[in-house]
């Protein structure tokens, strides 16, 4: 059977299979079928990220859901974290989010939530993939129990204050700061944010036209929300992705902060303040060393997962942790959120600086890092790891050679036909010199 879920929902080339309006409306009335079940009337949310394909998709998974019998709240371009959040607290069986996260704006996809806005686990997800493939018809409700669709004009000032309700509405002013929305989910609703808790606030990439969603901005291009920092003598910059459920900041000096960085500052200072959660972080395969150092100096214990912030998440839940989160920018704090909340993860950030005096740069100080390299490989069609002997035979050699002085981290990309390779070692000639021959080793096995 055709897998359609990836580790972040189903997502591809908008209008061409699987996300089509076809398998939209299809999907909703899976989900309806498998989330949509009690006694009383059921409801779904969706929102949506800038895309132009938005519009499309949005109309044909209401139109499935309604048409089981289920009502639809519509509530418009809104970050995913806004979107799960209402999930739980407009009582809903199921968010669904219309986007492609960081891809670029000719994709599209849907993240689906349950009604306490947690990403949904892998056999709730097999049992609606099951429906959406079988070929059955899906049988709608009868005319008078159809659902109805109703639009949420107030969704927007709902996230506002629950957002600064995260950092208790701690006043931010005096600080300056750059803010990169990616012309995506974050334009409207994060500046907005930012000004009303007092920062003095330069807007970049605000202006989505359906078709700029992450396009040379945002989070995948942080280097430009840096050097305005440097330009406005600014106090930090933040940049989202295209739904906003990650952040990449940079420091008063134009230094990139990854995920990584920011776990490590908001974890220690959530030990001083003794609302670290079992004393332990959350974090994937691809986290830097240099965290686990410090987590392990500061007598922090870390949680390995797998790539992907559902399971961090799900580890997270399982252990009944405070944070986790990914070098990506993926910054979960089960406090307030249940999924990756860029908005939320920087004020924390920005409050911690207010509240400590300090610069950023001092405290992302709080880790070293280990030079490390991501190798992204565009390819046609996948293969499994195991099927390319030339990879495997370099992976083997590799990590012989390596060590415990680092380590090689190889898998498929979970939404896109990419293979990465993840390279860590004590110097940066040990990582490009890896890197360089696990490509071209893999690039043998799939010429």
């Amino acid at each position: 059977m055709a897998k359609l879920f990836g580790t972040d929902g189903i997502r591809g080339k908008a209008n061409v299979y699987p996300v089509t309006p076809e398998m939209a409306m299809r999907l909703g009335k899976a989900i309806a079928l498998v989330l949509g079940q009690g006694g009383r009337r059921q409801r779904a949310i969706i929102g949506k990220d800038t895309r132009l394909s938005g519009y499309m998709l949005e109309t044909a998974l209401a139109s499935g859901l309604v048409s089981m019998g289920m009502d639809v709240y519509l509530v418009g371009p809104v970050p995913t974290p806004a979107l799960a959040h209402f999930a739980k607290s407009m009582l809903t069986s199921a968010g669904l989010m219309i986007t492609a996260s960081h891809n670029p704006a000719e994709d599209n996809g849907i993240k689906i939530f349950d009604g306490q806005g947690i990403k949904l686990p892998d056999e709730v997800e097999e049992r609606i993939e099951a429906l959406l493939l079988s070929g059955e018809e899906l049988v709608s409700a009868d005319p008078a129990k159809m659902g109805k669709a109703y639009r949420i004009d107030d969704a927007g000032g709902r996230y506002i204050e629950f957002a600064k309700n995260a950092i208790d509405s701690t006043s931010l002013d005096g600080l300056k700061v750059v803010m990169d929305c990616a012309h995506g989910a974050a334009y409207a609703l994060s500046p907005i944010i930012f000004k009303e808790l007092g920062c003095e606030l330069t807007k970049l990439s605000t202006s989505p036209d359906g078709l700029n969603i992450n396009d040379n901005c945002g989070a995948l291009h942080p280097e430009h929300m840096a050097a305005e920092v440097v330009k406005r003598g600014a106090h930090v910059g933040v940049a989202f992705d295209g739904d906003a459920d990650r952040v990449i900041i940079a420091d008063e000096k134009g230094t990139i902060v990854d995920g990584d960085r920011i776990i490590a500052m908001l974890a220690l200072d959530m030990k001083r303040r003794g609302v670290l959660k079992n004393n332990a972080v959350a974090v994937t395969s691809m986290t830097n060393l240099g965290f686990h150092d410090a987590m392990k100096k500061a007598g922090i214990r870390t949680v390995v997962t797998g790539v992907g912030d559902r399971y961090v998440i799900e580890a997270m839940r399982e252990q009944d942790l405070s944070i986790g989160g990914e070098q990506s920018g993926h910054i979960i704090l089960s406090d307030v959120s249940t999924t990756g909340d860029g908005s939320i993860a920087a004020l924390r950030v920005l409050r911690l600086m207010k509240e400590s005096g300090k610069a950023l740069s001092e405290l992302a100080e709080c880790m070293s890092v280990y030079p490390q390299l991501l190798t992204n490989l565009k390819f046609a069609s996948k293969r499994p790891l195991d099927e390319m002997p030339a990879l495997q035979s370099q992976w083997r050699t590799c990590e012989a050679e390596l060590g415990d002085s680092g380590r090689i981290v190889i898998r498929w990309s979970g939404t896109e036909s990419k293979l990465r390779i993840l390279v860590e070692a004590k110097t940066q000639e040990e990582v490009d010199s890896y890197s360089t021959r696990l490509a071209a080793a893999a690039k043998q096995d799939l010429a």
